[in-house]
């Protein structure tokens, strides 16, 4: 066997160097967000207008379409299209201005926040929208939570400023006294409603006046430097000096922007405009490409991972099970942490230690998908999931990583889910399972083996729903809900030894969930707060612990 020559080893060196440089280079060409908002916001429509910006699409959708004009491009489902919600998430890649964007697009509907909240488990960004006429509302402080405890830097859109709103400063206030982040104004409005001129760029010091767009199309833009005396031609004194003066305001008043407070999370740079009329969506997309967090480095049980690290690592945070219903495929959404993904390679499942051959890799954006060739750190690709992942899962080549698991939380509506037709059972059987594995609803099963229907546990009722009408149109079987009469659950710390100790506790049901664990149903939180009374010992938990080599339980 021949020695390895000197310039053997500077080739490779420079070979390494290579693949280093050109890693670096695409991370740095990326940015990944998710958006956020209360139902009714206008997610969905600031979605679409970043597309059609971005050149993704040729002309913009309005979730509840008329006539002719084309339906949304994040919202697939069958039943989404019917009710006019997102429902569940989707991913949209695009290129704007030598960026790659990943925009993780979430349902807006509080019934399903637990697929908004593995979706942000992704995101390196969040974008949080706001009605301007509505300021923060419930499911938006309820997501801006999980991004704080995620240190998602938060970027804000006040939408609808072409409709009557609350004052611009009150809306700052607001997200300062109720969210205690440092907004700071990138953008600022003049005038509102119906005499919205268009927005002043802070940093720029130039007037960016918008016209009303044709439905669905581009809004042509007119920028003007703030000192130039056609302004006066253009926009109402009164409107413009109005804007300057608490423009002066924030100015004297208000934080520097500070890119290390909003990377951290702390600080808001804050925009204003309408989606709906592409008021603001440009400029909004221009300084959020810039001042956005590159893809970072992951949690893992061994320590972060960094995204440059030479070899592949990603993990599952999403299964959808036929979005192609003509071929019943099921999709696992895997979120690409480090090194470079490419066609055909083999990976390990750190839950299971199995090697995989990745074949068929899809770029994914909404329902359409293409063979992906390769993707970098902040890219999500879509691998065809014949059953053997799960959510949470971790991928990697080269020395064992695996990243922190996406938790389940707590639900608050208990069905029992009865097949009343057994010639079905098959499909039955295969539906529950699949609509399981994505997470479209969690299931808990009765610890009494001879009861063999599932469990259907679900923050709001819509969920319920929405696998209802996915077990009838998707696997052709119709069933029956129960209602059971709980509200709370609880996992117990501890698992089944922990349980055993107490021996006999009333007021509760005990099941387990797919993974074995034991939860705990009560009626209400007085029956919780008694059990907690009579067995001080006893630990519970309103979010389930993450497991790592266990198979689930299938019906």
């Amino acid at each position: 066997m021949s020695a390895t020559t000197p310039i053997d080893m500077a080739s490779q060196a420079e070979m390494d160097e290579g693949f280093e440089a050109a890693l670096a280079e695409a991370i740095d060409r990326r940015r990944n967000f998710a958006i956020i908002s209360h139902p009714d916001a206008g997610k969905t429509t600031l979605t679409e207008k970043l597309l059609l910006y971005g050149g993704a699409i040729q002309q913009a959708g309005a979730v509840k379409a008329r006539g002719e004009q084309r339906k949304v491009t994040s919202d697939w489902m069958e039943l989404e299209k019917q009710r006019g919600i997102s429902i569940t998430s989707t991913v949209l890649q695009f290129d704007y201005s030598n960026t790659t964007i990943n925009l993780l697009d979430t349902p807006g509907h509080q019934d399903f926040s637990e697929d908004t909240y593995r979706t942000l488990a992704a995101a390196d960004n969040a974008v949080m929208l706001e009605d301007a006429a509505k300021g923060l509302e419930p499911q938006t402080r309820k997501l801006f939570e999980v991004c704080r405890m995620r240190h998602i830097p938060i970027f804000t859109f006040i939408n609808k400023m072409d409709r009557a709103g609350r004052e611009p400063l009150a809306l700052l206030d607001e997200i300062e006294s109720e969210l205690g982040l440092i907004p700071w104004a990138v953008n600022w409005p003049i005038g509102s409603g119906e005499l919205f001129r268009g927005v002043i760029d802070r940093r720029s010091r130039e007037v960016i006046l918008f016209t009303r767009a044709e439905r669905g199309r581009q809004a042509s833009e007119q920028k003007l430097s703030l000192d130039d005396p056609e302004l006066k031609d253009l926009v109402e004194p009164e409107l413009l000096e109005q804007a300057i003066e608490e423009l002066e305001l924030l100015d004297g008043v208000g934080a520097e922007l500070d890119l290390e407070l909003v990377h951290s999370g702390d600080m808001t740079p804050v925009f204003f405009g309408s989606a709906m009329t592409n008021f603001g969506v440009r400029p909004f997309l221009d300084a959020f490409l810039e001042m956005a967090q590159r893809p970072v480095a992951r949690s893992t049980s061994e320590g972060p991972v960094n995204p440059l690290r030479p070899d592949f690592s990603g993990f599952v945070f999403k299964l959808q099970a036929n979005m192609d219903p003509r071929h019943r495929d099921r999709v696992a959404f895997v979120r690409v942490c480090s090194g470079r993904f490419e066609k055909d390679m083999t990976v390990r499942l750190a839950r299971t230690g199995k090697a995989i051959r990745l074949s068929r890799p899809q770029k994914l954006f909404g329902q359409e998908r293409a063979v992906v060739d390769d993707a970098y750190p902040g890219d999500v690709i879509g691998l065809n999931n014949p059953g053997m992942f799960s959510i949470g899962d971790t991928l990697y080549k080269g020395s064992r990583v695996e990243y922190e698991g996406i938790p389940c939380f707590s639900p608050e509506i208990f069905s029992w889910l009865r097949n009343p037709n057994p010639s079905a059972f098959k499909n039955f059987r295969k539906g529950v399972n699949e609509l399981r594995e994505e997470g479209a609803v969690q299931i808990l099963y009765d610890t009494d083996q001879s009861k063999r229907d599932p469990i259907l546990a679900a923050v709001g009722q819509l969920q319920l729903e929405v696998v209802q009408h996915r077990l009838e149109h998707e696997y052709g079987v119709d069933t029956r809900l129960e209602p059971m009469g709980f509200q709370v659950a609880r996992w117990v710390i501890g698992g089944w030894p922990a349980l055993e100790k107490l021996g006999r506790i009333f007021n509760c049901k005990t099941v387990q969930d797919a993974w074995y664990r034991p939860v705990l149903l009560f009626k209400n939180e007085w029956n919780l707060n008694q059990l907690l009374e009579d067995h001080p010992d006893l630990k519970v938990s309103t979010v389930a612990p993450v497991v790592s080599g266990v198979e689930p339980i299938s019906l």
